[in-house]
């Protein structure tokens, strides 16, 4: 007979869980949640203190959708369990596909939660699917450790209490406590990756290989020791060689090459840029490493350029600042920061020899180059493009940066780089641009 697997499932609960009182169950209305639910409405009997509740996804796709939160509603009254429906519109055309769109919206959903715990029916064979799929698709050591048992969800936590029990040992518990349930026909629909290998791969596995999921699971777990491990080390590199937005390109160049490339993926998706592949960070890398000290290796992603500026890597966003309209302001002294939004970035001042007093008092006027500028110099005009290179402004950058001119349309100086020689006092304001 099989045994009951309440007592297993109140002996593996997890210590991070044992003060948290209100659970709450995502209840499709198939087996494997109904299955769970059960479970915790029983455990409920034993631990008085567990306020047990549930929440349904209703996504609309099949047509007996309604049928299947008339199920729930029913069970949930029979049983005592206040259940939430939440309806979501899944995109049929999203790029990532209908499965990952309405998983977006289900998650979302169960983040909405007013529960401590959000806890779900994934069981051993969805984790082998999972792992698998994962590998099919050149997964990263984190994808291939598979789902865990316990990790947090907006300000939940989110639990997988049947990742260690079978899809047999699932249904042996719902016959014995004569549980009904609702079935997805989209289930077997094996144009889904899932579905293929549920009903085609994982039947010939288990006929050679009987054991195949506690192997699959034991792989996952050394998968996850290893993301784990990984996340430590990553996390120092970073310590190291964080400085406030940007990344120290001699601490990156001071690792191996092995921890580059986990170290900057990590730093690039700190600074928003999460689609990029790991192969165009290894070449960037590889740039970064071969390049002399003069050349400006980057990266760009979508919007966003990854660029090396004064010994340091920086996220910028892109823009078409020949599009800005000009920025007038009066100049507010030495100790003063000016903003510019629009330009993505900050003109600061420092008394150190620059532009007059006098010309400042005028009011300055931040424009966009067009090309063919010229600065004075104590020697003659000199190209703004020229003195652009001559400061080891990285290309991208220089397409972005402001020129700074007088109410009188002088041109007074290119900021951070030169100021022109006929508004020069050695008692002025030098302009220096911080692009963000």
């Amino acid at each position: 007979m099989q045994p009951d697997l309440l007592p297993s499932l109140l002996a593996s609960w997890p210590d991070n869980l044992s003060g948290l009182s209100a659970f709450e169950v995502g209840l499709s209305g198939g087996l494997d949640s109904m299955v769970l639910l059960s479970l915790l409405v029983r455990a409920r009997r034993q631990r008085p203190q567990l306020q047990i509740s549930a929440v349904h996804v209703h996504h609309g796709l099949s047509a007996v959708a309604d049928e299947w939160v008339g199920h729930c509603q029913a069970v949930c009254a029979e049983w005592g369990v206040p259940l939430r429906v939440v309806r979501v519109l899944v995109d049929r055309a999203a790029p990532e596909g209908v499965e990952a769109n309405a998983r977006k919206l289900r998650y979302a959903a169960y983040a909405q939660s007013t529960a401590a715990v959000l806890a779900l029916a994934h069981h051993q064979d969805d984790q082998s699917e999972t792992v698998l799929l994962q590998l099919l698709r050149g997964g990263s050591v984190k994808a291939l450790a598979g789902m865990p048992v316990c990790r947090p969800l907006a300000a939940l936590h989110l639990w997988r209490p049947l990742l260690s029990y079978s899809r047999q040992q699932l249904e042996q518990y719902a016959a014995a406590h004569q549980l009904r349930w609702v079935e997805d026909d989209s289930n077997a629909d094996t144009r889904y990756r899932r579905n293929m290998l549920r009903h085609c791969v994982m039947p010939l596995l288990a006929q050679q290989l009987p054991d195949y999921r506690q192997h699959i699971a034991r792989t996952a777990w050394h998968m996850g020791q290893a993301s784990a491990l990984i996340d430590e080390v990553v996390a120092a590199d970073l310590a190291q060689g964080s400085r406030g937005h940007g990344f120290d390109v001699a601490s990156l160049r001071a690792l191996s090459e092995v921890r580059q490339g986990f170290v900057l993926l990590a730093w690039l998706r700190q600074q928003g840029v999460t689609t990029v592949s790991a192969e165009r960070v290894q070449e960037f890398l590889r740039q970064l490493r071969d390049a002399d000290a003069a050349s400006q290796p980057s990266l760009v992603v979508g919007g966003l350029a990854v660029l090396r500026y004064r010994g340091e890597l920086h996220v910028l966003l892109l823009r078409d600042c020949k599009c800005l309209p000009d920025a007038v302001q009066a100049f507010s002294g030495e100790s003063a920061e000016q903003v510019f939004p629009d330009w993505g970035g900050r003109l600061c001042w420092s008394r150190r020899g620059g532009i007059a007093a006098d010309v400042l008092a005028q009011g300055i006027r931040l424009s966009p180059r067009r090309g063919g500028e010229r600065l004075p110099q104590p020697v003659g005009k000199k190209q703004v493009k020229k003195l652009l290179q001559e400061a080891g402004i990285p290309p991208l950058l220089r397409q972005q940066w402001p020129l700074l001119f007088g109410m009188d349309g002088r041109l007074l100086a290119l900021p951070g780089v030169a100021v022109s020689s006929d508004c020069y006092d050695a008692a002025g304001y030098w302009p220096e641009w911080l692009p963000e």
